[in-house]
């Protein structure tokens, strides 16, 4: 652990006295958690980090901020992709519901489904 330990004390440090982890560090101890047998925790603790912390670095790889380096025993899960299978179009749907517009001897039936404004201009010249 000494070795780590001396490698720590190069991270610069911020005016808080945090450490302040380069995106290209941050991103090569998430991607020491992806080796085979490696534990975020395990990870963590060789780093002197919080898990959270490491938890957090891997969501942004996840997301694409943090470009992973490629290290020896890493390893990946086979990707598959098939072709997308084209959806059937759901068929129309038949209403049997009317609306009826009645002024004197004038009846206008419409679909359920006309839009609101459709049925406002209708009506608006059939109204006193």
């Amino acid at each position: 652990m000494g070795a780590t330990s001396e490698f720590l004390a190069k991270v610069p440090r911020r005016t808080d006295g945090k450490r302040d982890w380069p995106p290209e560090l941050k991103a090569r101890i998430v991607a020491e958690t992806l080796i085979e047998g490696e534990t975020v925790k395990a990870v963590a603790k060789r780093y002197e980090l919080i898990p959270r912390t490491v938890s957090d670095w891997r969501r942004m790889a996840r997301q694409g901020k943090l470009v992973l380096p490629n290290l020896d025993g890493m390893g990946f899960v086979p990707v598959e992709i098939e072709a997308s299978v084209p959806v059937a179009q759901p068929s129309p749907v038949i209403s049997f519901v009317t609306i009826d517009l009645i002024k004197g001897d004038v009846t206008v039936r419409l679909d359920a489904a006309t839009p609101r404004a459709r049925i406002t201009e209708i009506v608006r010249p059939l109204a006193p």
